[in-house]
């Protein structure tokens, strides 16, 4: 196991009965994954979140809740990863392009995610989280995080 985890973000976008979804290449295989990433340096975990999913589906989002805190260990002794994931809504779609990493931004269903290679069970964990009603308000969860 790495210590320290690297510490990720990843937003739950939700419209009309379907979620925001990134298509990468990961390994050599196309895989989709909420829109996620790394925190920088000087950088919150709510600026993380919103220039993440800025810069890999060009929608502007705003953080509503936190679906949940995870842990994952990646194969083969490979990083831990921990990852806050929010809930987020649309402000709006900006002309941003995607980032280089990306292959498309998507609109998915759940039965359509489902069908699809996920970059990691994390994936599957936070749409299940968020399906069960799990949210922490983000004003409580800043004395935690903080």
């Amino acid at each position: 196991m790495s210590w320290p985890p690297e510490i990720t973000v990843a937003a739950i976008v939700t419209r009309n009965d379907t979620f925001l979804m990134v298509e990468e290449i990961e390994h050599g295989e196309l895989v989709i994954n909420q829109p996620a990433g790394h925190l920088e340096p000087n950088e919150s975990l709510l600026e993380a979140v919103i220039r993440e999913v800025l810069e890999e589906t060009s929608y502007l989002t705003r953080p509503e809740a936190i679906v949940g805190l995870y842990q994952f260990q990646a194969p083969d002794a490979g990083p831990l990863y921990f990852r806050v994931c929010y809930l987020a809504r649309v402000i709006e779609k900006t002309n941003q392009a995607l980032d280089p990493d990306i292959q498309a931004a998507l609109w998915l269903t759940q039965a359509e995610i489902m069908q699809r290679k996920h970059r990691s069970p994390l994936v599957t964990r936070c749409l299940e989280d968020y399906q069960s009603g799990h949210q922490f308000s983000l004003e409580r969860s800043a004395l935690i995080l903080s």
